[in-house]
């Protein structure tokens, strides 16, 4: 079982930044795939981003270039870096693990969070 933590989450105006973390209980060199996903109440849950142990990254159409994926292997951490907030990006974020960016892009994974609420207003 790996066990990931979300923290970051809160309000912030249209246009504003905030930054997720991830932390993770098993050391991030043991886990194949990490991401985000956001689900809002009454929809489905949503591919965000994704990174994999060689450093690659995939972003879903309606965040890229406005999100940035980063890791810290020493602190066994996910960051998820959001500048240009619009309103479309309120949703709870979750992380998540899975076998590879690929199979978390269609949605697939082993372990999630405990979601971390983002609200952005207007």
């Amino acid at each position: 079982q790996v066990q990931l933590v979300e923290s970051g989450g809160g309000l912030v105006q249209a246009g504003g930044s905030l930054r997720l973390s991830c932390a993770a209980s098993r050391n991030m060199f043991s886990l194949i795939a990490m991401g985000w996903y956001r689900q809002t109440p009454g929809k489905e849950r949503e591919f965000v981003a994704a990174i994999n142990f060689g450093g690659i990254t995939y972003y879903a159409d309606s965040v890229k270039g406005r999100f940035t994926l980063s890791r810290d292997t020493a602190k066994n951490a996910l960051y998820l870096q959001m500048n240009s907030l619009k309103p479309e990006d309120t949703a709870m974020y979750y992380c998540a693990a899975g076998e590879s960016i690929w199979t978390m892009r269609s949605g697939s994974y082993d372990y999630w969070g405990q979601g971390t609420q983002v609200t952005v207003s207007s």
